[in-house]
């Protein structure tokens, strides 16, 4: 009696596992789908709306005067790519450096603020680091720069860096470490031939979240480097860039110049896209080489 008794659970518990795990699988696969679909809905409406636009003018002439054919984003393009680099260079030495510290030596109190101030940095509104670049910067040169929207665009960076760059750190094993230190090798130099290029992969990933993240924001070049109508290589002055210029076109009644803005948006979106791409062939390629 007591066997078909158990046989009978037995075949119960594993019907409803199965079903447990047809249920589990097919809300997963719907929140991939909730996740995906909107994604590459605006990839879609974007090609569509922008790529109409692109042309070599769209690369190659500044913006024209409203009501005359033609003309271009040039001034935006290199004003976008002056900010990037600016912030990269702002950004990256502190957040990288910071990790390391936090990731190898970080015990204590000090370490604990400086987790602690990172996770707050990392909430805080763009507009409001904005307000701050705003205070230290332009209102000491009594003018907007594209070196203040560097500076705002870089301390923006540096919480991503830091936390992802320090959680990649952290998951370098100890014996890799321990054989460095065995084999004479300073703490120093493990940490540069050993520990970092171990972690490379991760650290580059989230160097590339920092830039994808700075690249569409508006509110703090607003109050930084604000815009300019011509192109301009000075740091000292202000500069034009993609979302602002986006933000200034969308904001007109003019159809011309909203087509200009769509264009400008799939451009913006295809930066970022390519970048990640990129970046996982590259950490991919890494990856293999290091096995």
């Amino acid at each position: 009696m007591n066997q078909p008794n158990q046989a009978t659970m037995s075949a119960l518990i594993y019907q409803r596992r199965r079903w447990t795990d047809r249920l589990m699988t097919l809300l997963t696969t719907l929140a991939v789908l909730v996740a995906v679909v909107p994604l590459f809905g605006i990839l879609i409406y974007v090609l569509i709306q922008g790529a109409s636009v692109i042309n070599w003018d769209f690369f190659s002439k500044l913006p024209t005067p409203v009501g005359e054919p033609g003309g271009g984003m040039l001034n935006a393009l290199v004003g976008s790519t002056i900010l990037v680099v600016l912030a990269a260079a702002i950004g990256l030495p502190i957040g990288l450096f910071s990790a390391i510290y936090l990731a190898e030596y970080g015990h204590g109190r000090l370490a604990t603020a400086i987790r602690f101030v990172t996770e707050v940095l990392n909430g805080v509104p763009s507009i409001v680091v904005g307000i701050f670049a705003y205070a230290i910067v332009v209102r000491p040169l009594h003018h907007f720069s594209a070196l203040a929207g560097g500076i705002a665009l870089g301390l923006m960076m540096i919480p991503t860096v830091t936390r992802t760059a320090e959680e990649m750190i952290r998951m370098v094993p100890n014996s890799l470490r321990e054989a460095g230190l065995a084999l004479g090798l300073p703490r120093w130099r493990v940490i540069v031939s050993i520990v970092l290029p171990t972690a490379a992969n991760g650290i580059i990933t989230g160097i590339m979240l920092a830039i994808a993240r700075i690249s569409g924001e508006t509110a703090p070049l607003l109050f930084t480097a604000l815009n300019n109508s011509f192109l301009s290589v000075n740091l000292l002055q202000p500069v034009s860039s993609l979302p602002v210029q986006i933000y200034t076109y969308a904001t007109t009644p003019y159809e011309e110049l909203h087509r200009m803005a769509w264009g400008a948006a799939f451009v913006l979106v295809m930066i970022v896209l390519v970048v990640n791409m990129v970046t996982r062939l590259l950490t991919r390629s890494g990856y293999h080489m290091h096995r």
